[in-house]
């Protein structure tokens, strides 16, 4: 098993010591999904928080017309969950599915808690985790109130190039809250500028 990738994650925050690196790795579960595979549904338990290590998913709730309004789209090197539900212990508001073959690491709520005890610093890498996490999402919401589309959308190609080429125009359409055609129209006002 190669988890190089998870620990140059971490060591971007905190620094650990080989027993807590090795601590932390017997904690975690590796799983892989097939695209369109489920690694969440809405309604179930939420028990696990996820590092992707390959591949790309989308959490995403259907409105009651059964549409699907992505809230987050992830790639390696991202963690994932359906934060709401994992911390407040409630069943998941959301679907998490993914959008090409994808590895993961998962760690659940219950080795969590005990790696905070047994190793305090992890205490500070994922409060690290959420502030960065939280700053993402409250720019996003002021943008997407104040400013219009077409600079939505740059914005998201400046900010996520790595993204833009592995997902769909109808799921950026979505991320950003607009029609599929909508989005069309403004790529090609875009392209002829």
């Amino acid at each position: 098993m190669d988890y190089s990738f998870i620990l140059k994650n971490i060591s971007k925050h905190i620094q650990l010591h080989q027993e807590e690196t090795d601590y932390f790795l017997s904690l975690l579960k590796y799983k892989e999904l097939k695209r369109k595979d489920f690694l969440l549904k809405q309604g179930q338990a939420v028990k696990t928080i996820n590092y992707i290590n390959t591949g790309a998913l989308k959490a995403y709730y259907l409105d009651p017309e059964s549409n699907e309004n992505i809230i987050m789209l992830a790639i390696d090197d991202w963690w994932v969950t359906d934060m709401y539900s994992y911390v407040m212990g409630e069943h998941a508001m959301l679907y998490i599915s993914a959008i090409e073959d994808t590895s993961i690491f998962q760690l659940s709520k219950d080795d969590l808690e005990i790696l905070f005890l047994k190793v305090p610093k992890f205490e500070r890498f994922f409060r690290i985790l959420m502030q960065n996490a939280y700053i993402r999402e409250q720019l996003r919401v002021i943008q997407n109130l104040s400013m219009p589309a077409e600079e939505r959308y740059l914005n998201f190609l400046k900010k996520y190039p790595l993204l833009v080429q592995r997902i769909s125009q109808k799921q950026i359409a979505s991320y950003l809250g607009v029609s599929p055609e909508f989005l069309s129209a403004v790529r090609k006002r875009i392209r002829g500028n």
